[in-house]
């Protein structure tokens, strides 16, 4: 409106000069004195009206940039989501490759399952995996990662089974110091560790040592990776020295595992 009205304004003004200019009533003298006293409204009607012809333009111009930006937005956002999705199927399948090259150089038959839930007590180290009876999952069954072993199979339903991890305190596995050979029983801790108890004082345990299974549990094959000693307490009185063992499965990271079918506690119960 405020633009219409200044074109009209200036038009009025501009009939007026040009009437002034060309009447046959008015003398040299008196044209020239209109003209004097009306171009300085002429001149500011015309600033006015390029000013907001100005604005107005520059308001589409903006609200053009604005929604053009807009849609860069929501591009880059698919670029990026999509980015993330490819990025998380190659790390997908870097773990895949990792867990399919581990399970080539087992002798034993594995299954491969997929973490679906974890359980978050903080008093219970326990996930829920996505392979059950119908698979051939059976109570006691080990399950192990290219890192290590993870746990042992304690519940099972038609489509699914719950692992007790070995850092859960009610877990145990029989095992030995790789360099030494000697012994322990790994017990689950409440930090996240474990500790590898009945190891007698003389033995000489070093900070570093690999531990493994022993095989004589009857439930972990033999040679499996547990972790490694990272602290050792010798008491002053006791036949026994405390060793604290840090397993090699990052537990907080488990997406995929293998249950071992063919364990040496479920072939002892299929001779039975």
């Amino acid at each position: 409106m405020v633009i219409i009205f200044g074109a009209v304004a200036l038009i009025v003004v501009n009939i007026i000069i040009l009437s002034v200019n060309s009447s046959r009533y008015f003398s040299y003298g008196s044209g020239r004195s209109a003209i004097f006293f009306i171009a300085p409204f002429q001149k500011t009607v015309t600033q006015s009206v390029q000013f907001l012809k100005n604005i107005w333009g520059n308001y589409f111009f903006l609200v053009s940039v604005e929604k053009e930006n807009a849609d860069l937005k929501r591009t880059i956002s698919r670029a990026i989501d999509k980015n993330n999705k490819y990025r998380e199927i190659e790390i997908s399948n870097f773990r895949l490759r990792n867990l399919l090259d581990f399970r080539k150089t087992m002798t034993n038959q594995v299954l491969v399952a997929e973490v679906v839930g974890q359980d978050p007590s903080p008093w219970f180290k326990t996930i829920i995996i996505d392979k059950g009876k119908s698979d051939g999952v059976e109570k006691g069954l080990p399950v192990v990662v290219p890192e290590g072993i993870a746990g042992q199979i304690i519940d099972i339903s038609c489509n699914y089974s719950k692992v007790l991890l070995i850092i859960d305190r009610n877990s145990a596995v029989d095992a030995l110091v790789q360099r030494t050979r000697d012994r322990g029983l790994i017990k689950g801790q409440s930090d996240g560790r474990c500790l590898s108890k009945y190891v007698l004082r003389k033995h000489d345990i070093k900070v570093g040592d690999t531990v493994v299974s022993s095989g004589l549990d009857g439930l972990f094959p033999k040679g499996l990776r547990v972790g490694y000693v990272t602290e050792i307490v010798k008491r002053n009185s006791g036949i026994f020295q405390e060793v604290t063992v840090m397993p090699y499965v990052d537990f907080e990271k488990l997406e995929e595992v293998l249950v071992v079918l063919d364990s040496p506690k479920h072939d002892f119960v299929s001779e039975q």
